[in-house]
């Protein structure tokens, strides 16, 4: 009765613990995929101030409408496969820019992703170049320059942006982009002074608040950089409010990463720089940088400096391409994989090459689940002889607990001589779910990270694998105009992985203690709850994984009716 009443206990702290603590504790470590949206939701904006963090950018004394400030300004239009924007001549900064590819949400009319804004205008994100001097006028935020070449900015037709400081000193800003989101600025200093002058080129991204998406323990977002063979995910927002973060490297590159959208400045990989982020007025937030040793100029002379400016989505294979073939030292860390990168990205490799054979990143999915089952069902074969004979040892066991139920440690040691007696091992039916674990947190990852699981579809209702199923009974499919908060938002598949959880579990022993029985009984509802915030994608493997592992086990029995047998006698069947 004591031992009763102490699983009791336990068992309530458990439920307690599901109940209350798991959802925070989940959010930070594994936080679970955005609500299903299907609309953009209207934003009010209230005027505030808005400094740039830079000393040369403008100061806005409040935040405007959007087509307001790019209506103040003259502007050089960008037009590309991918991309779409303007160049503003004033400051010659990349500050409008829109991702044709990509929409905020799976709404039919959704607008597509906005990832730079003006200064001025409400979530300003802009990138700039300019020089900075010594005893001779540089152009600033304020400078107008005069462009030429191609009226549009495209893939093959670069634009030049030129301006004069009436000191015999001419600068030059050319700007090329390719077809997807990669732009290459040559900044070109002409000294026609009588003098030699010192004029270092550097480039910025500045931004006004911290990211949308929530940096956490598994996801990395906000500053970043890759300098010195290494990539650093440690710098955060608050941080820079504290002090600036700085470093000096060859090769490397620095901006500021979300989730799925990257801004990354990419110096000259063969020259040295220095580089730093830091924080400025009113939450804006700044990577720039400088290349050392590059800036004196004799007359008659000029010097030019060409780097490089990412601005757009984060694809695997695009950022490896920049890395191999445009030689970007760890470009491919802007996603951040983690520890278990070598489990992550074969995951992803092979689920985005079954995608391309079959056009759906669900049965993807779940001919992954196949594979995965398959390669272990052999050591499948073992778990359940090894379940088998412990179902068939459980009137043995029970009676044991019987006859040591005062002695613990007699008890423990007449069980382990029966598991040495019948040859049965009572971790044997471990190893599939302990392999499985890398595979589940690789996968999780494979949803969170990359953006080509972003908005991709299954079946049905299912219009999004990397965010929670949408539909539930607890407002009767949505007839109801009631939408459940949190943990009441059961989905149609979170209540499908806790049937097949449920019918999953059946086939382990039982175990001999009634708390115990309880606990296992509430298990996959319990984890039916815990799943449910989670991408549904995440889901769909798991009931897969359920689903065969019970057809695995009706397969064994008919091939080996011994172990059928077996289960029956320990269950009384």
């Amino acid at each position: 009765m004591k031992d009763e009443y102490k699983n009791f206990i336990i068992f309530a702290v458990i439920a307690a613990f599901v109940l209350f603590a798991w959802q925070p504790i989940v959010d930070h470590f594994m936080p679970a995929s955005p609500e299903p949206t299907t609309a953009q939701s209207g934003v009010k904006t209230e005027p505030k101030p808005n400094p740039a963090a830079d000393p040369t950018a403008d100061s806005p004394a409040a935040t405007r409408d959007r087509a307001q400030v790019l209506s103040e300004s003259k502007r050089i239009p960008i037009d590309t496969p991918t991309l779409k924007g303007s160049i503003n001549l004033r400051g010659a900064r990349i500050d409008d820019l829109v991702l044709k590819q990509y929409d905020e949400t799976i709404a039919k009319n959704s607008p597509p992703i906005r990832l730079l804004s003006p200064a001025g205008a409400p979530g300003a994100y802009f990138a700039g170049f300019g020089w900075r001097t010594e005893g001779v006028k540089a152009p600033g935020a304020d400078t107008v320059w005069q462009a030429s070449g191609n009226p549009v900015l495209a893939p093959g037709k670069p634009v030049t942006l030129t301006a004069d400081n009436g000191q015999g000193q001419r600068f030059q800003v050319e700007i090329a982009v390719d077809d997807q989101y990669m732009f290459t600025v040559k900044q070109t200093v002409g000294n026609g002074g009588n003098v030699p002058v010192q004029a270092v080129p550097y480039a910025l991204v500045n931004r006004t608040g911290e990211s949308k998406d929530k940096d956490t323990w598994t996801i990395h977002t906000g500053p970043m950089a890759a300098y010195n063979g290494s990539a650093d995910y440690g710098i955060d927002f608050k941080d820079l409010r504290d002090a600036p973060a700085k470093f000096d490297s060859t090769g490397g590159w620095l901006g500021f990463t979300d989730k799925y959208w990257l801004t990354a400045l990419v110096p000259d990989q063969s020259i040295p720089f220095a580089g730093q982020f830091r924080a400025g007025g009113n939450d804006s937030y700044q990577a720039d940088y400088a290349p050392a040793n590059v800036g004196m100029i004799a007359p008659g002379k000029q010097l030019s400096y060409t780097s490089r400016f990412f601005a757009g989505g984060k694809d695997v294979s695009l950022l490896q391409h920049y890395q191999n073939d445009g030689h970007i030292e760890l470009f491919d860390k802007a996603i951040d994989w983690g520890w278990f990168e070598i489990v992550e990205k074969p995951i992803f490799y092979y689920l985005d090459w079954l995608f391309r054979h079959i056009g759906n990143f669900g049965f993807a999915i779940i001919l992954l689940t196949f594979t995965i089952r398959g390669l272990m069902f052999p050591i499948a074969q073992k778990q359940f002889a090894s379940m088998a004979g412990m179902r068939a040892l459980q009137p043995k066991m029970k009676a044991l607990q019987e006859r040591h139920k005062e002695d613990k440690p007699k008890l423990q040691q007449e069980m382990m001589k029966l598991y040495k007696e019948e040859k049965v091992n009572p971790l044997g039916g471990c190893a599939p779910t302990l392999l499985q674990i890398p595979v589940f947190f690789a996968l999780y990852k494979v949803l969170m990270l990359t953006i080509e699981m972003r908005h991709q579809p299954f079946i049905l209702w299912i219009k999004d694998l990397s965010a929670p199923d949408p539909l539930t009974p607890v407002n009767l499919f949505g007839l109801i105009p009631f939408d459940p908060p949190g943990f009441l938002h059961i989905g149609v598949v979170p209540i499908l992985l806790g049937i097949s959880m449920f019918f999953q579990f059946r086939l382990n022993p039982a175990p001999m203690d009634d708390t115990q029985k309880q606990i296992f009984g509430l298990m996959p509802w319990v984890m039916m709850f815990i799943m449910a915030p989670f991408a549904v994608g995440l889901q769909i493997y798991w009931i897969t994984s359920n689903v065969l592992t019970i057809a695995q086990q009706q397969f064994l029995y008919s091939r080996h009716p011994a172990l059928k047998k077996k289960a029956d006698a320990g269950t009384g069947g």
